[in-house]
């Protein structure tokens, strides 16, 4: 298979997967959403059906979606990512980059789709929230520590399908991001992906996302002088950047760890 080709599937891929992954949290999250307040569940099973969806579409390059799983493979001591993809340094940043790609178009897509709510939500921590992860304690070290054990169990999971007979296909890996968010997800929201988390806070950061708050102020100035409404951001838009090493570095650990790991065990 070509390169080019691995890169559009993971790109379509990961995109399916953050624009349904980071729509039900929007969905949950935003103000006026028909979806308000629909709870924790309702959130692991969307990011479930969008790893399904996403598995799907990326069929053709063994739909890795996620560079901690590109990592587990190679350090499983597989020969190849998929059928006719050998494992070099070009092709696993073909992957890496289809993945991080991916992301960010699939975050955009959510924004567009939730434009009008984005506008409407005064609360910039809740459009932060649909776009990447945060920790409910802030302690780097164990927000760290629960990245790892969250993404060595979905690896060292999925590393093993291959080795267990089952009719299930994507269906065993949205089952299992869903018990992992319901399980393990509390403390961080479980990025378990560094391309999931970074990707979309990049689109964070460049996407005008500030809620515009209405005001009245005198035009012309001076007393007496007329009044007109106009818009002001309310707010300050913040995407977090001293956390965001923590969902990156976190679940390249666990990978690397579910692989090495899997080489004893399957």
């Amino acid at each position: 298979m070509a390169l080019g080709e691995v890169f559009v599937s993971e790109l379509l891929g990961t995109g399916i997967l953050l624009l349904l992954g980071a729509g039900v949290v929007a969905n949950v999250l935003l103000a006026k959403s028909k979806g308000y307040d629909g709870g924790w569940l309702l959130i692991n099973i969307g990011w479930g059906f969008g790893v399904l969806a996403g598995v799907f579409v990326a069929y053709k390059s063994g739909a890795h979606l996620n560079p901690a799983v590109t990592l587990g493979i190679i350090a499983s001591g597989a020969d190849q990512f998929a059928p006719n993809v050998d494992i070099t340094p070009a092709s696993t940043l073909v992957y890496f980059a289809g993945q991080m790609a991916g992301a960010f178009l699939g975050a955009v897509l959510c924004f567009l789709a939730y434009r009008k709510h984005f506008e409407a939500e005064e609360d910039e921590g809740k459009k932060l929230a649909v776009f990447s992860t945060g920790p409910e304690i802030r302690s780097p070290v164990w927000n760290f520590t629960t990245e790892v054990v969250g993404t060595f169990v979905l690896v060292f999971v999925v590393l093993s399908f291959g080795n267990t007979p089952h009719q299930l296909g994507p269906l065993a890996v949205a089952l299992l991001v869903v018990g992992i968010g319901a399980s393990l997800g509390g403390p961080t929201g479980y990025a378990i992906n560094p391309a999931r988390d970074l990707g979309p806070r990049i689109a964070h950061a460049v996407l005008p996302l500030q809620h515009r708050a209405q005001v009245s102020v005198a035009a012309g100035g001076g007393p007496g002088a007329a009044r007109v409404d106009t818009t002001e951001p309310a707010g300050r838009k913040d995407s977090d950047w001293g956390y965001a090493w923590i969902p990156v570095a976190g679940p390249l650990v666990g990978g690397a760890i579910a692989g090495l790991l899997s080489q004893v065990v399957f």
